[in-house]
């Protein structure tokens, strides 16, 4: 079966079966063309510098952190997500890093002290409830406060909502049993609205609640830089927490709430540009999609065409191919060369195409020539400036970064 691609004021696919599987026909839909207000043509992408970057600079972490911190990039919701493969990377880069200890007596330390972000967590299911029904959203922050050096030593989970909003703060009396064990008992809780100019109470009967109000948090690693730490609770339940998150997972966490996203691209190719690392290659390999500044989008096909949607599998032969699943069994596929036209930018010419029916493949003429610029790339993350100066997102998906 052949597909005659065609476009005009309309875009036309003439049907020649050749499988019983469609029955002949030709139909026609209407080629919408990119509205203006679907994107911000963006010839330069303005870095967004402030004391965020700063901060962002003085982040350190030692060749067995930046193990743990490659094994959480792209998992979703804390762990909630991660498949087998992924838990076991996390799980041996946590084992490694308890093995070295970091600092001793770490509750001793004041750099235990602080607000902490939560990056990772198991959750069995003796997790709390706050646990289960907030941590797994990647849309909310969620942090623990630990201050042990005060009058009232407390330590605290909060669940930020967005800037917004506001957030839930659940506090507990806390103590040091000694240089690793914290116990805690939670005793109050409130939400802090920017709407509303007091607290207001969570309604959780801590009092009536006994011993499922308490617990205890021990602290295996502490990084000798204070930006990373690993803890397991009387639960069973093992955290990832960070002080400085690593730039590639704020952009990810941009990403996944939809706020600041290219703020933080901007933030982040500012650091890797100043930080001297070599021109970014095009690698091998599966990338995902997973944003683009393109908001609105026109027909499907043209959009898959130009690389705005689904898979890209980058081969070292100069082939390039583009994946989209369409509905459970069927996919648009496109392939085509790329060739190295500058220190950092491609010409990609895709002229291949098909639409896959499960064994049946249905070709489509069509040819797109894409001039694609890489503005960031490692092995896990990359970061694109290609069909009318949209940025891309790529995450690579195969397993081949490590």
């Amino acid at each position: 079966m052949a597909l005659e691609f065609h476009y005009a004021n309309t875009l036309s696919l003439r049907l020649i079966p050749k499988s019983p599987l469609l029955n002949s026909g030709t139909f026609a839909f209407r080629h919408q063309k990119l509205r203006k207000k679907s994107f911000r043509s963006r010839k330069n992408l303005h870095v967004h510098r402030s004391s965020l970057v700063g901060e962002q600079q003085k982040v350190s972490f030692t060749e067995p952190e930046t193990q743990l911190i490659e094994a959480l990039i792209g998992i979703q919701g804390r762990g909630r997500s991660a498949s087998p493969q992924q838990l076991n990377d996390v799980e041996r880069a946590v084992k490694v890093l308890e093995d070295l200890q970091g600092v001793v007596n770490p509750t001793d330390s004041s750099l235990i002290e602080g607000r902490w972000q939560l990056m990772f967590t198991t959750r069995p299911g003796t997790a709390s409830s706050i646990q289960r029904t907030f941590v797994g959203v990647d849309f909310f922050s969620v942090f623990q406060e630990v201050f042990l050096r005060t009058n009232d030593p407390r330590v605290s989970n909060i669940v930020k909502f967005s800037n917004t909003v506001g957030e839930l703060k659940v506090e507990a009396a806390a103590s040091i049993k000694d240089g690793k064990r914290i116990l805690f008992q939670f005793d109050r809780a409130s939400f802090s609205f920017k709407f509303l100019p007091f607290k207001v109470p969570y309604p959780v009967p801590f009092r009536l609640l006994g011993d499922e109000a308490k617990g205890w948090l021990d602290t295996t690693y502490l990084s000798p830089s204070g930006n990373l730490r690993i803890s397991r609770g009387n639960k069973g339940t093992t955290f990832v927490l960070q002080k400085a998150s690593e730039p590639r997972q704020r952009l990810l966490t941009a990403i996944s709430t939809g706020a600041g996203v290219e703020e933080a691209i901007g933030e982040f190719i500012s650091l890797r540009s100043e930080s001297g690392n070599e021109e970014p290659k095009l690698l091998e390999g599966e990338w995902q999609m997973i944003w683009s500044s393109q908001t609105e989008t026109d027909s499907w096909i043209e959009n898959a065409g130009n690389g705005l949607m689904g898979l890209q599998i980058v081969k070292d032969n100069g082939q390039l191919k583009f994946v989209v699943n369409i509905l459970p069994g069927i996919r648009f596929s496109m392939i085509g060369k790329f060739v190295k036209s500058g220190a950092t930018t491609y010409e990609l010419t895709m002229d291949d195409a098909a639409i896959i029916v499960g064994p049946f493949g249905y070709e489509i003429e069509m040819e797109t020539k894409i001039k694609l610029e890489l503005l960031y790339s490692d092995e896990k993350i990359r970061i694109s400036r290609g069909y009318n100066n949209i940025l891309f997102v790529h995450l690579r998906t195969d397993g081949s970064g490590k």
